[in-house]
């Protein structure tokens, strides 16, 4: 994340990049409803997008990847290229692995599936303008001050739709103790850390197997079935 160097007394710009203009300016009436963001623009192609940055100097882009004329994750680094220091927040419907994969490569401060409502986006962008004002006012004078600030500044995965019978809360829990652990957790290990019964931790993690965020390997023993491991996927 990038501070930028206008003074706004806080306000944080944001430009609006989606194909959809409808879906644009829906977009565009949830930002403006959580402070200190204001929109200064829209845009609803990549050279558009491009085009806005370099005008209007926004310290957020909301970027939908599924663009007319550029993919959206190929806007990125034609905007540092151009010399643009400011933070994207992807939007859109993409929810295959390596799309997520290539967007946190290309250093995105967030990623947030379509279809979602205003109490979806929301908490990202008060967790950003948070993350972003640490940044702003934070000395660094040793390495605890650097795990600070970095500490906020992990791309959460994107939300999905669970299974029926499958809670937010405990999903949380699962994919905090994956993505904490050095190395891998058994279903075991997982259940002692996040205080939820063995069966319902495997249920997760293999749930979390199965969207492809992390990934299992075996651990054979001297007898008897190898045991199931899980790490969180990069």
């Amino acid at each position: 994340m990038t501070p930028g160097t206008r003074d706004k007394a806080g306000t944080i710009d944001v430009l609006v990049v989606d194909d959809d203009f409808r879906v644009a300016r829906v977009h565009r009436a949830f930002v403006e409803r959580v402070q200190p963001f204001r929109v200064v623009g829209v845009a609803h192609t990549g050279r558009q997008a491009i085009e806005a940055v370099d005008e209007l100097r926004p310290d957020l882009v909301l970027l939908d990847l599924y663009l007319p004329d550029l993919f959206g994750l190929d806007v990125i680094p034609r905007l540092r290229t151009a010399g643009h220091d400011c933070d994207v927040m992807v939007i859109s419907a993409a929810q295959e692995a390596g799309t997520v994969r290539g967007a946190v490569r290309r250093g995105v401060v967030d990623y947030l599936l379509k279809p979602f409502d205003f109490e979806g986006l929301r908490p990202r962008l008060e967790r950003y303008a948070a993350q972003r004002s640490r940044l702003l006012t934070t000395v660094v004078r040793g390495q605890a001050d650097v795990d600070r600030v970095l500490a906020g500044a992990i791309v959460p995965a994107p939300a999905l739709t669970l299974p029926k019978g499958m809670s937010v809360e405990t999903a949380e829990l699962v994919e905090r103790a994956l993505r904490e652990t050095d190395g891998t957790l058994s279903a075991s290990e997982c259940a002692a850390l996040t205080g939820v019964s063995r069966v319902s931790a495997r249920r997760y993690l293999e749930y979390f197997h199965s969207t492809g965020s992390a990934e299992v390997s075996l651990r054979y023993g001297a007898a008897g079935r190898p045991e199931r491991r899980y790490g969180r996927r990069l």
